[in-house]
C-alpha cells in the first residue's frame, strides 16, 4: 500500500452545527486513500486501510480526537455522573467463586467489593483463616494484569500461573515457591492460548515466535507450539514437544492427566478438534487418537488407570459421552451417557462412584447425579430458573456449585451426595430486591418461521403501551449459548423503567450442534433475522416501539448489531456494538481471526463466500443515502488482538462520512484495555457507564437514583 500524508484536519472538539432542526456532531476529518482489493473480479475499496496500522503516528492522532469528540459528547449528558456513582455502589458488594479442593486444602476466587482483580486465597477448612495465594492486584499499579490459568506441580512445590496484560491475549507465565510466595526466576514470554501442565521437574505450555517488533498486536499468529520448559532453566532451553509445520492455522494444547500417567494432546482448526492419547506407563508410549473428526466438539472429562470419558459431539449433536478402556485406546469408546433431545453441557466426576451432569433445558440447566456408569440416579434441585456450574473431583466427594439467573445474584452452595442435600454458603449483599421484578420466557418466530427464545426482564407491574425502553442484546455465534445470568450493571436501566431483553438466536449452542449450524456461513443471516424479530415482536406485542429500542452486542454480537443496522435502521432508536467484527472480507487477515473462518466463511473461499460476506458486512453495507440511522456508540480498546480495533475504526470512519442522518456516530476507545476478558472493575465501571448513559440519554430516559 502506498504511503499518504497525514490527515489534512482534525477536529479536536464535538463542535455543534445545526442540520434540520437538529444539533449534529462536527466530526474529525478521516483521509481516505485509494486502495482497492479485487474479489473474483468484484473490485472492493477500502478507503480507510491505513487505520489498519495500529502503531502509526497518525492512527494514534484519530483515535485521540474521535476520543475527544466522544468525551464531550458524553459530558454533556446531564445524569452521566450520577449513573457513574449509582453503579459503582451497585458494584461495591462482594463476590464469592465457587470453591473447589486439591489435596486436603480448598481454593476460591474473591472480590471485596471494588477490586480490579479478585485474589486467589487457599486455605485448609472452609469458613477458616484464608491466605493469599495470588494477588493480581499487586502485579499492576493501575489492575490491567489479570490472572489466568494456574496449576501446582505434582509435589506442590511450585505454582506455575499465567498472566494478561492490558486485556490482550499473549501470556506470561510465572514460577513461584508454593510455600513462601517467592517468584523464581523463570519467566515464559510469547505464550498464547494456553495452561500449564506439570510433568516431572517442569511444565508444557503453548506458544507462538516471537511477534516482529511493533506488529504483536496484529499480526497473523501462525504455527502454534508446545514446549517443555524444566524449572531452573532460561525459556531459550525450553524443548519443542510438538509443532505441526503442515498446517500453520491450528491450535494445540497440552494437558498431563491421572498423576501424569496420560498426556493428552489437543489439536484444533477452529471448528471442533481432535485428541490424541499418550500413555507414558506403556511398554512403547505414542499418541494414539481417540477422537478424530475436527470438525467436532471433543474434551476428556476424566481419566483413571481403567477408562478415559470423551464427551463429544460427534453422531450426537447435543452431546454424549464414551468411554474408553485405557488398556486398548486403539477400540472404539462405549456410550456410557447417550445423546438426549436436550443439550448435555457438562459432566463432572465426583469420587469414584458418582458423575454430575448439566443440561441445558429450554435454555435454563438441569442438573442430574449419576453412577459412575453413567445411569440417572436423581435430578439436583436447584433454586431456581437459571445457570449453574459444578466444582467436583474424581478424588473426593465434596461438591460445590454456583447458581445465577437474571433477578438472581450469583451465589455458591455446598451439595450433600450421600442426603441430596444443598446448602447456601455464600450468597452476595446486592443494594437490589428481586422480589420487585420478573423474568418471563418467551417463545416468537423468525422469518423462515423457526421458533426462537428470548429472556425479557422487568419491574413488576409494566403496562404494555409501546412506550417502555427496551435493552436487546444478542451474540448468536461459535456454539456459544447465552444462559440466564446476573450483572449489577443493569439495575439502573430496568429500575427506571427499561425492559432488559437477551434473544437466544441461531448460530449460539443453545439447542445443539443443529441450531448452532444454521447460523454458519451461508445461513448467517438467519442469526440477523433472528434478532430482528425480536424486536417485531416486542413492538407487536405492545411492550414497547422502535423509538425505543437500544441494541448491543460484543465481538461476534457486535457484527450482529452492525449488520442488522444497515438491514433494519428503521427498527431501532440506539445501536452499541462493541469489539465488533465489521470487515467480514478481511477479518481472518489479523491475529487469529482465521479461526472464525468455520462460523463465516473466507472471503478467498469462492465467489458465492465472498458475494454472500460481501451482502451483509457491516463495514461495506452502510446505507449513503439519507436514511436515518440510530444513535450508535462503537466501542473498541487499543489491546485488542482478538477482535484488532481497525474493525471498529474503519466501520466509525464510514459511518460518520456516510449520509445517515443526524444521530450521533461515535467512537469510544478504551486504552490499556483488551477484548474484555481480565478488565479490572474500575475501566469497566466506566465503561458501562458510558454505554449506559448514551443508551438511556438517546432514547430519551430519565435517570433516578
Amino acid at each position: 500500500m502506498n504511503k499518504f500524508s497525514i490527515m489534512a484536519s482534525v477536529v479536536l472538539g464535538a463542535s455543534l452545527a445545526s442540520c434540520g432542526g437538529q444539533a449534529k456532531l462536527d466530526y474529525p476529518e478521516t483521509k481516505t486513500v485509494d486502495t482497492i482489493d479485487v474479489y473474483f473480479g468484484t473490485q472492493v475499496a477500502d478507503p480507510y486501510r491505513w487505520l489498519e496500522d495500529d502503531n502509526s503516528a497518525e492512527t494514534a492522532e484519530w483515535v485521540k480526537a474521535q476520543n475527544a469528540v466522544t468525551n464531550d459528547y458524553l459530558s454533556t449528558i446531564p445524569f452521566r455522573g450520577e449513573l457513574k456513582e449509582k453503579l459503582t455502589a451497585l458494584s461495591n458488594y462482594e463476590k464469592m467463586g465457587t470453591p473447589w479442593k486439591e489435596e486436603g486444602k480448598y481454593y476460591f476466587f474473591k472480590n471485596n467489593g471494588l477490586q480490579n482483580q479478585s485474589v486467589l486465597y487457599e486455605c485448609d477448612s472452609l469458613g477458616g483463616e484464608a491466605r493469599v495465594l495470588i494477588d493480581p492486584n499487586a502485579l499492576s499499579e493501575d489492575g490491567t494484569v489479570s490472572l489466568g490459568s494456574f496449576n501446582f506441580s505434582k509435589d506442590r512445590k511450585y505454582l506455575a500461573y499465567v498472566i494478561s496484560r492490558s486485556g490482550s491475549d499473549w501470556n506470561e507465565i510465572y514460577v513461584m515457591d508454593a510455600a513462601t510466595g517467592k517468584l523464581l526466576d523463570d519467566h515464559i514470554m510469547w505464550a498464547k492460548f494456553t495452561g500449564v501442565s506439570w510433568q516431572g521437574d517442569g511444565f508444557y505450555y503453548s506458544a507462538y515466535d516471537a511477534p516482529t517488533d511493533g506488529k504483536g498486536l496484529s499480526a497473523k499468529n501462525e504455527f502454534q507450539k508446545i514446549y517443555y520448559h524444566k524449572i531452573g532453566t532460561p525459556q531459550s532451553q525450553d524443548r519443542l514437544e510438538y509443532v505441526n509445520k503442515e498446517h500453520p492455522l491450528r491450535f494445540y494444547q497440552l494437558s498431563v492427566v491421572n498423576d501424569e500417567r496420560f498426556m493428552v494432546l489437543y489439536e484444533s482448526d477452529g471448528e471442533g478438534n481432535a485428541i490424541y492419547v499418550k500413555d507414558t506407563k506403556s511398554t512403547n508410549p505414542k499418541y494414539i487418537c481417540i477422537a478424530k473428526d475436527m470438525s467436532k466438539d471433543n474434551s476428556v472429562i476424566a481419566a483413571n488407570d481403567e477408562r478415559i470419558l470423551l464427551k463429544t459431539n460427534e453422531g450426537a449433536p447435543n452431546y454424549q459421552v464414551l468411554e474408553f478402556d485405557t488398556k486398548n485406546l486403539n477400540a472404539k469408546g462405549k456410550v456410557i451417557i447417550p445423546e438426549t433431545s436436550n443439550l448435555l453441557e457438562s459432566v463432572d466426576m465426583v469420587g469414584k462412584d458418582n458423575m454430575i451432569a448439566v443440561y441445558m433445558e429450554n435454555i435454563a440447566n438441569h442438573a442430574y447425579l449419576l453412577d459412575s456408569k453413567g445411569n440417572k440416579i436423581r435430578e439436583i434441585k436447584l433454586p431456581t430458573v437459571g445457570s449453574v456450574g459444578f466444582s467436583a473431583s474424581h478424588k473426593h466427594n465434596e461438591v460445590f456449585y454456583a447458581f445465577s439467573s437474571y433477578t438472581f445474584p450469583g451465589s455458591i452452595y455446598s451439595y450433600d451426595v450421600e442426603n441430596d442435600k444443598s446448602t447456601m454458603i455464600f450468597t452476595p449483599d446486592v443494594d437490589f430486591n428481586p422480589e420487585d421484578y420478573v423474568t418471563e420466557q418467551i417463545s416468537y418466530p423468525s422469518k423462515d418461521s423457526t421458533m426462537v427464545n428470548m429472556f425479557v426482564t422487568y419491574k413488576k407491574g409494566l403496562e404494555r403501551n409501546g412506550k417502555n425502553p427496551v435493552f436487546l442484546y444478542g451474540y448468536g455465534g461459535f456454539n456459544i449459548s447465552l444462559n440466564p445470568g446476573f450483572s449489577a450493571m443493569r439495575i439502573p436501566f430496568i429500575q427506571n423503567g427499561g425492559i432488559y431483553v437477551v434473544a437466544n438466536l441461531r448460530g449460539g449452542g443453545e439447542f445443539g450442534e443443529t441450531w448452532h449450524k444454521a447460523g454458519t456461513k451461508m445461513q448467517k443471516q438467519n442469526v440477523f433475522d433472528d434478532f430482528i424479530a425480536a424486536a417485531e415482536y416486542l413492538v407487536k406485542e405492545g411492550y414497547t416501539s422502535p423509538e425505543h429500542i437500544a441494541i448491543n452486542g460484543g465481538s461476534n454480537g457486535g457484527l450482529l448489531v452492525g449488520a442488522v443496522v444497515n438491514q433494519r435502521p428503521d427498527l431501532f432508536r440506539v445501536a452499541v456494538p462493541q469489539v465488533g467484527v465489521m470487515d467480514m472480507l478481511r477479518y481472518h487477515t489479523f491475529t487469529i481471526g482465521w479461526n472464525w473462518a468455520s462460523d463465516y466463511g473466507r472471503s478467498d473461499d469462492s465467489q458465492e463466500m465472498f458475494e454472500y460476506l460481501y451482502g451483509y458486512s457491516p463495514l461495506h453495507t452502510i446505507k449513503n443515502d439519507g436514511t436515518p440511522y440510530p444513535a450508535i456508540m462503537v466501542t473498541t480498546a487499543d489491546h485488542d488482538d482478538r477482535v484488532v480495533p481497525a474493525h471498529s475504526f474503519k466501520y466509525a470512519a464510514q459511518l460518520q462520512a456516510s449520509a445517515t442522518g443526524d444521530a450521533p456516530k461515535i467512537i469510544r476507545i478504551e486504552s490499556n484495555a483488551g477484548h474484555g476478558g481480565g478488565k479490572p472493575i474500575a475501566k469497566v465501571i466506566d465503561e458501562q457507564t458510558d454505554i449506559w448513559s448514551f443508551i438511556m440519554h438517546n432514547l430519551g430516559m430519565k435517570f433516578k437514583k
